[in-house]
């Protein structure tokens, strides 16, 4: 994932992000000094529609997909339609100056990126008296949710992550609504606990699945709600799958870093061998957690190890930060340096500061649409159980979090040899493993081009999946979602606008297309085991286990 603003700007405050460098600054004014042309010319444009707006004859119109402006007091009430209008100008005579002044990619993404959120900070929907929903409700309400909204207003600033709340935190209950596929704990470390899940089927493949989850928030966003649960299909699919549920770390782990949880997936892995009795395992990293496969997998190779891994799969995961849109845009040394000591002296990153972050990527999503219902409609926010994981945070180890900033800021997994894995240099170009690549189209985090040149630095032959939707949406994308596509193309040139071009598109969900693809790679099937564990790793718990509760 986008590794190096997230993690960083987590240390130093999301905020700060809003104002872009002096040297960013510096380099618009001189950049509008050049083009004065351009700044009149914006400038005469933009007083122009106002008066056409004043009058009430401007055509400006907000995005049919905007929801910010859905009501339809917005385009029927002549004040809420000229506020909206004369925001829109705005905002496109703003974005329509830094085209025409032509920055560098690096000032240009960072003076976009600050001039969205101000922007978007701005909209009228935001201010109470402006808005026809905070009005409506202040009428229905007797202006009861003013006083709600205000009670729920202090509660968020109280504590991180200082954004509105995005669910109740009684919303869901993990072990009762989320995280429910029947399974066992066969194994426990310092560093993770390793579930199995109970066979439904009654054969199941020789060669078992374990899967990496992110290091950020925990395992169960790939077993949410029946229905909604990765583990669970992939289990009605006939596979035999283990689970790492990472440790939730505190400044005691401070030292536990790259290697450490990559020997946990080697662990992880021997255990699934020996409870199985296959000598291959096949692997699923997600996020962050794919990261660390890779990483694993170049280790195994050095060590002539590689013929136990059968295939792997990377879902939403960047090996390659090379000019990775505003991610990549907006680091600079100073802000690495900050962010790396401030969580060396805690000994840990704070996970409720990776979701404040998280937030401000997609204000209006994220922010501003809980601010208008929390705030000012005075609504507890609608259950949802993705935002319940999101909010379920964890901590990272303070060299965790120098390695991963170490490893995305250097871009140092594209080049043999920069990074290393328990004692061996890394070299993804050894992996000549099959592998199946997942990204997202509208991934804020991951850039779906990024997560593409996975394909090209591993050296096996690569499938690559273009899921619909952002992040962990394009993950938690199950077969009864009407709307799920994703596309898919029979070779993985170097150019993902090439594969894109020769990409089509498959109707529903993509976990079938893994499963299957996984199948062909997952050996015999064998009668399912009537028994989780064995007579060496017995049965600690049920699943969800004990470190998915740890706050």
């Amino acid at each position: 994932m986008g590794l190096d603003m997230v993690l960083v700007d987590a240390a130093r405050g999301p905020l700060r992000r809003m104002v872009p460098p002096v040297r960013t600054l510096a380099a618009l004014g001189s950049a509008l000094a050049r083009h004065p042309d351009a700044v009149a010319r914006r400038g005469g444009e933009l007083a122009r529609e106002v008066g056409r707006i004043a009058v009430g004859r401007s055509d400006i119109a907000p995005n049919p997909k905007d929801r910010r402006f859905a009501d339809p007091a917005w385009t029927g009430n002549p004040l809420f339609k000229r506020t909206m209008q004369a925001h829109i100008a705005a905002a496109r005579a703003a974005v329509g100056l830094v085209d025409d002044v032509e920055l560098d990619w690096r000032d240009d993404e960072r003076i976009r990126f600050a001039l969205t959120n101000v922007v978007d900070a701005l909209a009228p929907s935001n201010v109470p008296f402006l808005n026809p929903l905070a009005l409506k409700a202040v009428i229905d309400t007797g202006g009861r949710n003013a006083v709600s909204g205000l009670r729920r207003l202090v509660s968020d600033v109280a504590s991180a992550p200082r954004v509105p709340s995005m669910v109740e935190p009684d919303a869901f209950t993990v072990g009762e609504d989320l995280a429910v596929t029947p399974g066992a704990v066969v194994l426990r470390t310092d560093v993770f606990e390793l579930i199995q899940y109970r066979p439904t089927t009654e054969t199941v493949r020789a060669v078992p699945l374990v899967i990496v989850p992110p290091t950020i928030n925990k395992y169960y966003v790939t077993d949410l709600a029946p229905g909604r649960s990765i583990v669970e299909h992939y289990v009605s699919a006939g596979h035999q799958v283990f689970m790492m549920s990472w440790r939730n770390p505190d400044a005691r782990h401070a030292e536990w870093g790259l290697d450490t949880y990559g020997q946990a997936v080697l662990d992880a892995a021997d255990a699934a061998e020996r409870i199985t009795g296959s000598d291959r395992t096949a692997f699923q990293g997600f996020c962050s957690g794919g990261i660390i496969l890779a990483m694993v997998l170049s280790h195994l190779a050095a060590a002539g190890r590689l013929d136990r891994v059968a295939a792997a799969s990377f879902a939403v995961t960047v090996l390659d930060w090379g000019r990775a849109g505003t991610i990549g845009a907006l680091m600079d040394e100073e802000a690495v340096k900050e962010a790396t000591e401030r969580s060396r002296k805690k000994g840990y990153l704070d996970g409720a500061m990776l979701a404040e972050v998280f937030a401000w990527l997609r204000p209006n999503d994220l922010v501003w649409n809980y601010w208008v219902n929390n705030y000012l409609q005075g609504q507890p926010p609608p259950a949802f159980d993705i935002l319940y994981w999101n909010a379920d945070t964890t901590r990272m180890t303070a060299a965790l979090h120098r390695d991963f900033i170490d490893v995305a800021v250097g871009n140092q997994l594209t080049e043999p040899g920069r990074a290393s894995m328990l004692g061996t240099p890394v070299d993804l170009g050894t992996v000549d493993v099959d592998t199946y690549v997942t990204a997202g189209i509208a991934d804020h985090l991951c850039p779906w081009q990024s997560c593409y040149r996975t394909t090209q630095l591993l050296g096996g032959d690569s499938r690559f999946v273009l899921s619909t939707a952002g992040h962990i949406a394009s993950l938690v994308n199950p077969p009864t979602n009407p709307k799920a596509s994703f596309q898919v193309a029979d070779k993985t040139p170097a150019d993902p606008e090439e594969w894109l071009a020769s990409a089509h598109k498959e109707k529903g969900s993509w976990w079938p297309d893994f499963t299957a693809w996984l199948a062909e790679r997952a050996g015999e099937e064998v009668p399912a085991p009537e028994a989780l564990g064995s007579a060496d790793l017995p049965v600690l718990g049920d699943a969800p286990g004990t470190y998915v509760f740890d706050k």
